[in-house]
């Protein structure tokens, strides 16, 4: 029997102890936010956060766990009632097919809530592990400003690329 603290709640699951963290959540817990992208950790589709910390839910197996809180994008708010940087994203139309957002919403969380005022490059760097096909990366880190209170950057000035090692889209 694995036991799970996810989004505050204590669960039993009858599940492999291999089982990766994404699995369980989708599956056994019906929290379908965290979505399969590539399941290598190189995407970010399946960000979550553990213990303050945004991990990739598709390689953490169930069983290293032990007592760390997980939250999941099912945490911050509803369709009704979004938490703050949810509603950034919408207002900033970031979502253009939508399914990276839920990972890119959790890793700007365990960001904000470690640094609520980070610098351009601390936001750069902390996002450049999640990738956004659609290439809406502009749209997203402007959300994350506006609820960290950031200026707009200064177009006048060379900035790191998100998600240039990868080969995303600018």
């Amino acid at each position: 029997m694995i036991h799970l603290t996810v989004n505050g709640v204590q669960h039993a699951l009858d599940i492999d102890p291999s089982t990766p963290l994404l699995y369980a959540l989708r599956n056994d817990l019906q929290l379908h936010g965290a979505k399969f992208g590539c399941g290598l950790g190189q995407c970010g589709a399946c960000t979550v956060i553990v213990d303050g910390e945004a991990v990739f839910s598709c390689l953490i197996p169930v069983a290293s766990l032990g007592n760390k809180a997980v939250r999941t994008i099912e945490s911050l708010g509803t369709p009704e009632h979004p938490g703050p940087l949810q509603k950034s994203f919408i207002d900033h139309q970031a979502a253009q097919c939508g399914y990276c957002i839920a990972g890119m919403i959790m890793r700007a969380q365990a960001l904000l809530e470690r640094n609520p005022r980070p610098t351009e490059r601390e936001l750069f760097e902390h996002m450049e592990p999640n990738l956004c096909r659609c290439g809406t990366h502009t749209r997203i880190l402007a959300a994350i400003r506006e609820v960290a209170h950031l200026p707009k950057p200064d177009a006048s000035h060379d900035k790191p690329q998100l998600a240039a090692s990868h080969g995303g889209a600018q």
